[in-house]
């Protein structure tokens, strides 16, 4: 059977309560066209009364039975899947009722098809075949299977307001719906690039453009250095204060990263409390004077949940390096530094130079 999950980027719930009514436009419009044609059938082959009852159900009654019943389905996303069912049932006995007429039965059975690809819902269309199929075998062995189908040009004419009309609203339909499935595709792309915590670059996002600059300072020779950030002892500040007090410390020294940096530097949370910054066209010396203010701006920080906390941070720098090391040895080198900094009683930054680090104390 048909999957009940809903078109992907789509909530849930809010899919289940509008799809039905969704749907009752679109079929309150495909029905009342397909009178049109119908009707011209049923009177140039002299139909009784059966038939005509039938076509006022199909029609003009259905519709609004499908949206009650599907309103008071306990699902109503699963309710309104089987009222698509159904009304591929009703398309496909409208075949044998219509004597087979041609043109209208392909265009009957075509859009009624067309009807389930649009909802986007999985493997419906498929699932409706064989319920098209069983409608009509039911309908034609209650007629007796009567063949006429030459179609007439006054049916012809009376098929134009379907086809136009019923496929462009199909077709807006289904636009709207892919662009917003896109837009809330751009939203998670967006959401896959940021730490949602911070707001600063996602680890993965980092990489990505990191490792991009570093192939570019080789192809330019453009200097570039990485800082590498460490918020000292920020498990005891978890420990004493709270994870609460423990987060706000995290936006705060994101903020005062975000503000001493350009905006063409890269910065990042590489998770838990420790950030990455690549500098632009920097060389050790200044990319030292950012890491002070950054020092400087950390230290000043007031924690409002946590009153008397004094969070510091401990900073290491290495200058890029060649390509072919890659972005790992360059962060690796950095992060000597930073440890050099812990080690040396944190609070302060240490700058890589070879395989010594050189300690900027405060």
């Amino acid at each position: 059977m048909p999957s009940d999950t809903p078109p992907p980027g789509t909530d849930p719930a809010r899919h289940a309560q509008r799809l039905p009514r969704r749907i009752h436009r679109l079929r309150m419009l495909g029905m009342g066209l397909a009178a049109l044609p119908i009707g011209m059938v049923l009177m140039e082959n002299q139909a009784g009364a059966g038939h005509w009852g039938f076509l006022l159900f199909t029609t003009i009654l259905w519709p609004q039975l499908a949206l009650w019943l599907a309103l008071r389905h306990r699902e109503p996303f699963r309710g309104e899947i089987r009222n698509l069912l159904l009304d591929s049932i009703l398309a496909g006995m409208w075949v044998p009722l219509m004597a087979f007429n041609l043109l209208p039965s392909v265009m009957l059975v075509t859009l009624a098809t067309v009807d389930k690809i649009s909802t986007g819902i999985d493997r419906l269309w498929y699932w409706s075949l064989p319920l098209m199929l069983a409608g009509g075998i039911a309908a034609g062995l209650a007629t007796g299977f009567e063949l006429q189908p030459v179609t007439s040009m006054a049916v012809m004419i009376a098929c134009l307001p379907m086809l136009l009309i019923h496929s462009i609203a199909v077709s807006q339909a289904s636009y709207r719906l892919v662009r917003k499935v896109k837009r809330q595709n751009r939203q998670l792309d967006e959401l896959s690039r940021r730490d949602t915590l911070t707001g600063l670059d996602s680890r993965r996002h980092w990489q990505e453009r990191a490792s991009a600059l570093l192939e570019q300072c080789a192809a330019t020779g453009d200097p570039a250095t990485l800082l590498m950030i460490d918020i000292d002892h920020f498990k005891a500040i978890n420990d004493h204060h709270g994870h609460a007090a423990g987060d706000d410390v995290l936006r705060a020294t994101a903020d005062v990263i975000r503000h001493s940096i350009r905006g063409q530097d890269d910065a990042g949370r590489l998770g838990g409390d420790e950030f990455a910054v690549v500098l632009r066209h920097t060389d050790v010396e200044a990319a030292a004077t950012v890491a002070r203010r950054i020092r400087e701006g950390v230290e000043a920080l007031r924690v409002q949940s946590a009153p008397g906390l004094r969070p510091t941070v401990s900073l290491g720098l290495a200058q890029a390096m060649a390509p072919q090391e890659g972005l790992r040895a360059w962060m690796e080198a950095a992060d000597r530094a930073l440890y050099r900094a812990k080690s040396a009683g944190r609070n302060r930054l240490a700058v890589h130079d070879g395989l010594e680090a050189a300690i900027d104390t405060p």
